[in-house]
C-alpha cells in the first residue's frame, strides 16, 4: 500500500496501531482547529503522550505532510472501527466557529481525496450526509465514504464550514476521478441538505454575493451555464438536495449556503414578489483600518481598506468566519465586518 506523492513533508507519528484490519473504503477530514502549516501539524503527533494522530496534515498554505503511513491505522475520530478503514486528514482551519479553510487547504484536500480514491482504486467519492446511513453502508468495490469525527465522539470536527461542503466535495473529487455522480440510485455526491425545510414552491429567494454560479442541474457535478453578477430577487420552482430550480429555467443555484442567498416566503400565484428583497442602510466605520475583502469571511482575500472611518452603503448582509456579520458595499469593492461599524 503506497502513500500520496502529493506529500512535500514527512514526519512520521509513533502514535498508531501498525498495520490495517480493514481495506481502505473511507476518508475522514477534520479540521485541527488552527492555521498551523504542515510541520507543525506533524508536530501535534510526535509525543507518545499525546495518543492522536492522523494518516495526512494539510497546512495553511495548502503543503501537504504524512504523518501516518496510510498502510497503517492512525488514532484520529474516536473510533477504532472507524480509523481501521479511513485515511484520515487533518486540515489547517480558523480556531473559532465554523473553523473556516482557506482555498489552498481545500484545493490540497480535494486533491489528496482524488489521489488517495485513485491508488486505493476507487472511482467514486461519496457523501451521503447521514451518520446511519454511511456507517450501514456497504461501499462497492469502486465508491470511496466520507465520515465525520462528530459521528463517534462529543466534537464539533470538521467544522460548519468544512461540513456543509463535504457535497461539494464529493461531487469534485467524483469529478476528477471520472466516476458516476449517483451509486445505485440511492445516493448523489452533491451538498447535503442541512435545511429542515423550505417553503412550499414555488418561493422567492435573494442572492446575496456577486458571482453566484447556476448549473444545469441539482449538483456542483452539473456544468455551469452562467453567473449571477448582482444581486437580486429570484423565483425557485422545485428543490432537489438543497438545490433551487430557477423559474426563468436558466438552471439550479445552491439553497443551503445562507451566505450565498437568503430564502424569502412562498409567492403562491404572484410568483413576481420581491417581499424578501434587501432594504439598504448606511454605517460608519469605526476601525482606524478596516479590510475589504471580497467574500464574507475572512477566509476570503482582502480587496482593499477602508481608513477614513466614512460612512458607507450596505447592500446585503451574510454570515461568515471572522465576523458577527458581514455587509455588502454598495460600491460593489467587496465585504466588510459590520462588528466595526454604527448603523446610522
Amino acid at each position: 500500500m503506497s502513500n500520496s506523492s502529493l506529500v512535500s513533508y514527512t514526519k512520521l507519528s509513533p502514535n498508531h496501531s501498525g498495520a490495517r484490519t480493514h481495506s481502505i473504503d473511507r476518508i475522514t477530514p477534520h479540521c485541527v482547529v488552527g492555521q498551523l502549516s504542515a510541520e507543525s501539524i506533524c508536530g501535534c503527533f510526535t509525543s507518545p503522550s499525546r495518543e492522536a494522530s492522523c494518516n495526512y496534515g494539510i497546512g495553511t498554505d495548502g503543503r501537504i505532510a504524512l504523518c501516518v503511513e496510510e498502510k497503517n491505522r492512525s488514532w484520529c475520530s474516536s473510533s477504532n472501527a472507524n480509523d481501521q478503514r479511513a485515511v484520515t486528514i487533518e486540515c489547517a482551519s480558523d480556531t473559532t466557529h465554523p473553523y473556516a479553510m482557506n482555498n489552498k487547504v481545500y484545493q490540497s484536500l480535494i486533491n489528496l481525496c482524488v489521489d488517495i480514491c485513485k491508488r486505493n482504486g476507487k472511482k467514486k467519492l461519496l457523501w451521503l450526509g447521514d451518520k446511519t446511513k454511511s456507517l450501514n453502508y456497504s461501499p462497492k468495490s469502486d465508491e470511496m465514504v466520507i465520515t465525520v469525527h462528530r459521528w463517534f465522539a462529543n466534537k464539533a470536527c470538521p467544522g460548519d464550514w468544512l461540513y456543509s461542503r463535504l457535497g461539494d466535495l464529493a461531487s469534485q473529487v467524483t469529478a476528477k476521478l471520472g466516476g458516476s455522480s449517483a451509486s445505485s440510485g440511492t445516493t448523489t455526491p452533491t451538498q447535503p441538505s442541512t435545511n429542515t425545510s423550505f417553503p412550499k414552491t414555488p418561493f422567492t429567494v435573494q442572492v446575496l454575493v456577486s458571482d453566484l454560479n447556476i448549473r444545469k442541474g441539482a449538483g456542483m457535478n452539473y456544468g455551469v451555464t452562467g453567473k449571477y453578477t448582482g444581486k437580486g430577487v429570484f423565483t425557485i420552482t422545485s428543490v432537489n438536495n438543497g438545490w433551487g430550480k430557477l423559474k426563468s429555467g436558466a438552471g439550479w443555484i445552491y439553497l443551503e449556503n445562507a451566505s450565498y442567498v437568503k430564502i424569502g416566503s412562498s409567492t403562491g400565484a404572484s410568483s413576481g414578489s420581491t417581499s424578501s428583497a434587501f432594504k439598504a442602510y448606511t454605517v460608519k466605520v469605526t476601525a482606524d483600518a478596516l479590510n475589504i475583502r471580497k467574500g464574507a469571511g475572512t477566509n476570503y482575500g482582502i480587496s482593499g481598506t477602508i481608513r477614513d472611518k466614512g460612512v458607507y452603503t450596505i447592500v446585503a448582509e451574510s454570515n461568515g468566519s471572522g465576523a458577527t456579520k458581514w455587509g455588502k458595499l454598495k460600491s460593489g469593492a467587496g465585504w466588510i465586518s459590520l462588528d466595526y461599524c454604527k448603523k446610522l
